[in-house]
């Protein structure tokens, strides 16, 4: 059986090789100590940094999903609405809702007329409907 070599000493049992002088740390007992460095208040700042990114992008995504769904409930509902006649891209149209008809759309302004005003939308050439300040 082979004598064991003291902790301090580097031996390579394997090669049967000393190969201290290989080795990327030092290995004497009088070597200063290693000790990993604390990378918490680094990974504090990444997260809180990353947490930001993702919450704003987040926000992004939720506002631009609501309008997409505000654009087809619009959308929705002019199509759904009465109308004798094929719209033209680009003019603006109002919507209004009355006790006999429900909803219809025209080219009559809410300030010509006394219907129950819903809002002003225009066609654009994609033919969806999207509402107008007018």
């Amino acid at each position: 059986m082979a004598k064991k070599k003291p902790d301090q000493v580097v031996f390579d049992e394997k090669d049967e090789k000393y190969n201290a002088h290989i080795l990327p740390y030092a290995t004497n007992t009088g070597a200063p100590k290693i000790e990993a460095t604390d990378v918490t208040a680094w990974k504090n700042s990444n997260i809180s940094k990353v947490n930001h990114q993702i919450k704003t992008k987040f926000e992004a995504l939720k506002k631009e999903y609501q309008n997409l769904m505000e654009q087809y409930e619009y959308n929705n509902l002019i199509y759904q609405a009465n109308y004798s006649f094929e719209p033209i891209v680009g003019q603006v149209y109002f919507l209004y809702e009355s006790d006999k008809k429900g909803l219809f759309l025209s080219i009559i302004s809410p300030e010509e007329c006394n219907f129950n005003f819903k809002g002003s939308f225009q066609l654009n050439e994609d033919k969806m409907w999207v509402k107008v300040e007018v």
